[in-house]
């Protein structure tokens, strides 16, 4: 018993030596401060990694399913397509109306239903044969819309990034629902006909808006949707400057009418040489003068003579 109380005493009195050394406490501390901040880089660089996962498109939430992997949507590499598998084997049909192009164009660009033509939004697409076709995504994106409508078949809107908009109407069937997340080329469905534009027959009507302004889908095939927002900028500008050039006519014709009160003095300036010219009068009003005292001298002489004669 002696000699295990000896030992516990022992190895006390060793450990309360062990820390009275001055540089016990410093170095546990040292290595308590090493270890908290190791646990939070760690900690940080974990989290990091997994927003630059999310940022490129990795380890995403899944589908509607929630099973596979979504799609990164806009890709910087994708460029507007046609909306078909085999562009060789299509043709359009009637074009985008275009306020600036010529008359004939304008026409064949109006679409009649109920005897009411309407500008077309869009570009309608049909086969060389006349038969269906399958309708792809032109660009990858977001399904917001995809249901049956009563005058223009099933429609399908897919969303993309910065408020584009591609829209595909006159399908007979639909491939997607509303949430799907599609790549680029994915079927939509297949190419059918629709009471509003009875005279394409079977065809797909294909529109590209940008916040919610249709522009012309044929500008943009083989390009991005920087290239879309770039023009439209373009576009604004140029509204901008027109606008200002119209106000510029205005602002110049101010000034003008605040100049013609004084093209309006103009007459009374031109009137001053005239009233300057009084000293002509003056000269005429002297000879007058000099022509009366002539009278009257030649008067008196005259009343002088009559005298004489009488005397």
């Amino acid at each position: 018993m002696r000699e295990e109380e000896k030992k516990r005493t022992s190895q006390k009195s060793s450990l309360q030596s062990f820390f009275r050394k001055r540089w016990v406490f410093p170095a546990i501390y040292l290595v308590s401060a090493a270890l908290i901040l190791t646990a939070v880089l760690w900690f940080q660089g974990k989290n990091d990694v997994a927003k630059d996962d999310l940022k490129y498109g990795e380890n995403q939430p899944g589908t509607a399913t929630g099973e596979e992997p979504s799609v990164p949507v806009n890709q910087a590499s994708e460029n507007f397509k046609m909306p078909v598998i085999d562009e060789d084997a299509i043709q359009v049909f009637r074009e985008f109306y275009d306020a600036e192009a010529s008359a004939e164009k304008q026409e064949a660009a109006l679409v009649v239903y109920n005897n009411i033509y309407s500008p077309n939004k869009g570009i309608d697409i049909v086969a060389k044969n006349g038969e269906t076709f399958e309708v792809v995504a032109s660009l990858a994106g977001t399904v917001t819309r995809a249901e049956k409508d009563p005058l223009h078949g099933n429609v399908v809107e897919i969303e993309h990034s910065d408020g584009v908009v591609t829209m595909y109407q006159s399908l007979a069937d639909l491939k997607v629902a509303k949430g799907d997340v599609v790549e680029q080329g994915e079927v939509l469905g297949m190419a059918g006909e629709n009471q509003y534009d009875e005279e394409a027959a079977i065809h797909v009507h294909f529109e590209i808006r940008n916040n919610g302004v249709a522009v012309n889908p044929i500008e943009y095939f083989g390009q991005s949707l920087t290239a879309l927002e770039e023009s439209e900028q373009g576009t604004e500008d140029k509204e901008a400057a027109t606008k200002e050039e119209d106000k510029q006519p205005a602002e110049d014709k101010q000034p003008a009418e605040d100049k013609q009160p004084n093209e309006e003095e103009k007459p009374e300036d031109s009137k001053k040489p005239a009233d300057e010219g009084t000293p002509a009068d003056d000269e005429g009003s002297k000879d007058e003068e000099d022509a009366n005292s002539n009278e009257e001298e030649n008067a008196h002489s005259t009343d002088a003579s009559i005298g004489m004669a009488k005397a």
